[in-house]
């Protein structure tokens, strides 16, 4: 069984919702950057979501944009990135780590190179924001032989004429995008949420996280009421953000600030 089944198998039984951690690799360096992904399990994260750095994001609101920035200037690349999950793996074999990013760093890297080194590092999952089910069935192939799931995105526009094509062949779990637009622009509303994957739901048994538009506990444990999981990105990057100083350097005590706000959107989120 994949550590992503065995993670929401084990939370149902336990009748808890799952908090998913987003983070842009080696944001805003990698021995911070380090620090804070080996610290999330013990602060309640149930799942990790690590974003790649990439040029030119289209999903991604100015926050992630600056993360991307930081993350390039203290020298990440995929190679690197794939090595801090490997160096993760060796302290933590069990909670569930998925990367999200897009097409064309992966495709320069080489797509079976890159299902075969994600999966010797301990990646479960991958998220390509700008590749639709229609364009990912080669990378999709070869991720489902080497046991890595592609988890699809759903937004407010899927309707039931695009809801089939998006869940044939989706694996892990399914991404719910509460807002349209990028991430950290608007609000996720609970009501919203709730008619969304009450519709989802009658055409899928996988679980559902929600993510964008998502930044405090309260919004969190609102949102948790009826997703399977929450995300929570934007919100954490610019924690991390706001403890740098003016040469975006770490400042002292940023690992442990930034541990403490995620603890409290984990423990919302499981109370939820």
């Amino acid at each position: 069984m994949s550590r992503i089944k065995a993670r929401f198998q084990a939370l149902k039984a336990a009748n808890k919702k799952a908090f998913i951690p987003f983070l842009t690799a080696g944001d805003p360096d990698l021995t911070t950057f380090s620090q804070i992904l080996e610290g999330l399990p013990s602060a309640g994260c149930d799942l990790i979501e690590i974003g790649m750095p990439f040029s030119d994001p289209m999903a991604d609101g100015p926050a992630i944009e600056r993360a991307n920035g930081r993350a390039f200037a203290a020298g990440i690349s995929l190679p690197k990135i794939l090595a801090l999950v490997a160096e993760f793996r060796k302290k933590d074999s069990e909670t569930p780590v998925i990367l999200m990013g897009y097409a064309n760093p992966i495709a320069a890297y080489g797509l079976n190179k890159f299902a075969s080194d994600a999966k010797n590092a301990g990646v479960d999952g991958l998220i390509i924001a700008d590749l639709p089910p229609e364009e990912d069935g080669e990378l999709r192939a070869l991720a489902s032989a080497k046991d890595i799931d592609m988890i699809r995105l759903l937004a407010p526009t899927t309707d039931a004429k695009r809801l089939p094509v998006v869940l044939k062949e989706a694996s892990g779990f399914l991404y719910y995008v509460s807002v349209t637009g990028i991430t950290g622009s608007k609000q996720a509303s609970a009501e919203p949420v709730r008619k969304a994957l009450e519709f989802i739901r009658k055409s899928t048994n996988l679980p559902i996280a929600v993510g964008f538009g998502i930044s405090t506990p309260q919004q969190a444990q609102g949102i948790a009421a009826y997703a399977d999981a929450v995300v929570v990105g934007s919100a954490i990057v610019n924690r991390i953000a706001s403890l740098l100083d003016a040469q975006n350097k770490a400042q002292k005590g940023l690992v442990k600030e930034v541990m403490t706000f995620v603890e409290l959107l984990a423990k919302a989120t499981h109370n939820g």
